[in-house]
């Protein structure tokens, strides 16, 4: 299994774990922002997640930005994360840096197959 295809995996359980466990929580209360920020800092150990999540975020956001260059449609990662969360997010953009590191190094080995049949004759 190539990385392309692991992080596709990912990128489908980072989508359904969290929502398995949003969408009863929706279902019952509602997108009720005040009460999901209340039980998203209810107490320490889910203000600790909550924050580690918040940072890991911010580090996708960044990456993505750095990156805008070398990966196409670097943003959607950060549409991703705005959706459904870093567990999305940071495996779309390593989905898309793998994609066009793979179409770098085909571009690359055509150019040099080219360049070789040129120096042939």
């Amino acid at each position: 299994m190539t990385k392309r295809n692991i992080y596709l995996l990912l990128c489908l359980a980072g989508t359904a774990l969290p929502y398995w466990q949003f969408a009863p929580w929706v279902a019952q209360h509602g997108l009720n922002l005040r009460l999901f920020v209340q039980n998203l800092l209810a107490n320490r150990v889910s203000s600790f997640f909550a924050v580690d999540v918040l940072v890991s975020a911010l580090v996708v956001f960044v990456f993505a930005f750095s990156e805008r260059r070398n990966v196409r449609l670097w943003w959607t990662p950060i549409l991703a994360v705005l959706g459904v969360g870093v567990s999305l997010g940071l495996p779309l953009l390593l989905y898309l840096r793998e994609a066009g590191a793979q179409e770098h190094a085909g571009k690359t080995a055509a150019a040099q197959t080219t360049a070789e049949g040129r120096d042939r004759k």
